[in-house]
């Protein structure tokens, strides 16, 4: 079972390592000691308390949509020439990319500081482990 040192468990929940030890003193979360004597939290549980404090933006564009993965952000950055366009868009702490006719972009009003929604839907997703988290 995979366990998480509570410095690791902050940086992959994007917070401090003081507010996982808060977490923990508050009950949130639970530690234990490995055997090195140092503070872990489970892997299971940090993922459903990570899927449990995921703030999700509202999707302004209140459309219906079969695709779920929908990234509420700003545009950062657009590059354009005369046929093609790529647009970078922040959501939270993800960075998404997406190329589309620089004639999109136009339509769309697409430039940096303009909220955007980036909506995936892919038959395939690529997951890969860090080597020893298995």
């Amino acid at each position: 079972m995979p366990q998480f040192r509570l410095s690791e468990a902050a940086r992959l929940l994007g917070v401090s390592d003081d507010t996982v030890r808060r977490w923990v003193r508050a009950g949130q979360l639970t530690a234990t000691d490995d055997a090195a004597g140092r503070k872990v939290v489970d892997g299971a549980q940090l993922a459903g308390f990570a899927r449990a404090q995921a703030a999700v933006q509202d999707d302004p564009s209140a459309v219906g949509r079969s695709a779920r993965n929908r990234f509420v952000g700003l545009v950062t950055e657009v590059i354009a020439d005369k046929v093609m366009a790529q647009v970078e868009l922040q959501c939270g702490a993800h960075r998404v990319v997406s190329l589309m006719s620089t004639e999109a972009v136009r339509e769309l009003g697409l430039r940096p500081g303009v909220l955007a929604v980036a909506v995936v839907k892919a038959t395939t997703v690529v997951v890969e482990t860090p080597e020893g988290s298995r």
